[in-house]
């Protein structure tokens, strides 16, 4: 299915049309049937010659109701925009156009209506105004086409022509990242909750659990709903009624986001591309209360311009825009910003960077990854997917990072390695970035929890205090010369056993569990520290830890004054 929306100033026969077009009027309210005026959101749908599934936004065209129009025409794949024969070009057409430009809208066709008002000379005129109000704008090549809604007349080449138009536009990419901006919250007898909007970025499932922004309300997927038939999926672009269980109708309203919970950061600051209009009679800075138009929803915001003080009108340039709510956005994602004190349009852009970490005054913000992470330095895989949507190679370890930052990393762990000498560097004391760089360096080696040069001698393999302290049993003496950090790894590779102060060499731990087993055969109840001192021919001052590791090994246990048989002594 593809979504079109319509544009165009107010009485210009929009929602006529949408009726003619689908047999549905759009005006859906009360107080619309009354006063014969589009206020909010209207909906229909229809098939096109082709056969291709189309849903309709219809948007009000009054200027007191933009916010609703903005709304409507955001995600959408073209525009039908309405001039009246008529009236010709007004206002609200200029600004409807400018919007559509502003959101990046590239495809539409042009309804010159109630033509069966006019003559074949004022309806010529209303093509030549068109055509020189379109001139050098995204609309400039799109089909006119005149319509008499009523009368049915050219109802079937609107139609072809929407058709042709819609054939040669690019379908909505599946990006795996689903959003569904809210424009339509109700209650359904029976159902509960259903919200509407025009998905795009990924798929939805019945059953997928799903958050609401910007409270992270937890949801679940009852049922789908499209052009009033039911589905357990629906892809990208299109219009979709969402029955939602775990929310209340009350909970949730236009410009919240249903979204999959940890797949998007929400924020509430962001740098993007500003293109000020040029119907503006002053320049954009700081000053003024602005109102950021972002998916379908409208929300007050600050601006600041980033390298300068102002932009004049008909320029481009960056700002950082605070807002007070954070919203689930991604560079690339269009937005409109209004001055609410002169309730008028400012201008809009490109959103280039969700979560600047660039003071303003230096920010320089385009869309490439490669900004993203030079200015950070290093960057998880999963954060950068957050920050940008998508989804890259790791450079090292779970990190995306610059050439020059690896380079970096590298040259610090071999001048770490270089001032240990020949024992190495402890894995303990490199951090996740430098120890995923030992694991992948061709230079370097990972030995025994130890970082080495490549191909160094290990000097702990045939180290001299192992043959010192196995000579001297149960009764060693540590050789002067041997450093603590020498011993400490020779402990830790379980070469030596350390206990209560005391290195022993492991062969005599294994020699001392011999006697224990004997003299449990000579005394089953337990042996004392005395008869352990007596038949190992030591001394009390080496009984003990040796005793004490026989214990924490398991191979002995202490009952008061004995010691009995442990699990392991075998």
């Amino acid at each position: 299915m593809s979504v079109i929306a319509t544009a165009g100033h107010v009485d210009h026969g929009k929602s006529t049309l949408v009726q003619a077009l689908t047999g549905t009027d759009p005006d859906r309210l009360e107080e619309e049937q009354r006063r014969g005026l589009t206020i909010d959101l209207g909906f229909a749908h229809t098939e096109l010659p082709s056969g291709r599934a189309l849903s309709i936004v219809d948007v009000p065209g009054h200027v007191r109701f933009l916010g609703n129009m903005l709304a409507g025409v955001g995600g959408v794949s073209a525009t039908l925009f309405v001039v009246s024969a008529v009236e010709g070009w007004k206002p609200q057409s200029e600004e409807h156009l400018r919007i559509l430009e502003l959101l990046g809208t590239d495809a539409g066709v042009v309804a010159l209506t109630m033509t069966d008002l006019v003559d074949d000379d004022l309806l010529e005129l209303a093509h030549l105004d068109v055509a020189e109000h379109l001139a050098g704008t995204m609309l400039a090549d799109a089909p006119v086409v005149a319509v008499a809604a009523p009368t049915g007349q050219g109802i079937d080449e609107l139609r072809a022509a929407i058709d042709t138009v819609l054939a040669d536009t690019s379908p909505t990419a599946d990006r795996g990242h689903p959003r569904l901006w809210i424009d339509r919250a109700f209650a359904a007898t029976g159902s509960g909750t259903v919200v509407t909007g025009t998905l795009a970025g990924g798929s939805l499932r019945s059953d997928d659990s799903l958050i609401v922004t910007p409270d992270d309300r937890p949801v679940r997927v009852r049922a789908l709903q499209s052009a009033g038939r039911q589905l357990d999926e629906i892809g990208p672009g299109e219009r979709v009624a969402v029955n939602l269980t775990g929310v209340g109708v009350d909970d949730v309203s236009r410009g919240d986001a249903l979204v999959e919970a940890n797949r998007w950061l929400p924020t509430n600051r962001f740098d993007a591309s500003l293109a000020v209009l040029a119907s503006l009679d002053h320049e954009v800075s700081r000053r003024g209360s602005y109102v950021a138009f972002v998916g379908s929803g409208s929300f007050p915001a600050k601006v600041r311009v980033l390298g300068g003080e102002s932009l004049p009108p008909g320029s481009q340039g960056a700002v950082r825009v605070f807002l007070d709510t954070p919203v689930p956005v991604l560079p690339g994602d269009r937005y409109v910003l209004r001055e609410s004190g002169r309730s008028e349009t400012v201008g809009g852009g490109e959103i280039l960077d969700i979560a600047p970490v660039t003071r303003a005054g230096d920010a320089a913000p385009d869309r490439s990854l490669e900004r993203v992470v030079r200015e950070r330095g290093w960057v998880d895989v999963d954060e950068l997917e957050l920050l940008t949507g998508e989804r890259v190679e790791p450079t090292l370890g779970q990190w995306v990072t610059t050439a020059a930052e690896l380079e970096r990393v590298h040259r610090e762990l071999e001048a770490m390695v270089d001032a240990a000498d020949g024992l190495g560097v402890d894995v303990a004391a490199l951090d996740e970035r430098q120890r995923a760089a030992a694991e992948v360096s061709d230079e370097l080696e990972l030995d025994g929890g130890r970082v080495r040069h490549a191909g160094a001698v290990d000097p702990f393999a045939d180290h001299p205090v192992l043959a010192v302290l196995e000579a001297g049993g149960l009764q060693p003496v540590t050789p002067e010369g041997t450093s603590r950090d020498e011993l400490r790894e020779l402990v830790r590779r379980g070469s030596l056993i350390e206990r209560d102060g005391v290195v022993f060499h492991a062969s005599a731990i294994e020699l001392a569990a011999g006697i224990a087993r004997q003299l449990l055969d000579e005394h089953p109840a337990g042996f004392t520290v005395a008869q352990f001192r007596d038949a190992s021919g030591t001394s009390r001052k080496y009984a003990l830890p040796i005793l004490g590791q026989l214990d924490a090994d398991g191979r002995t246990r202490r009952r008061d004054d004995l010691r009995i048989a442990g699990p392991r002594l075998g």
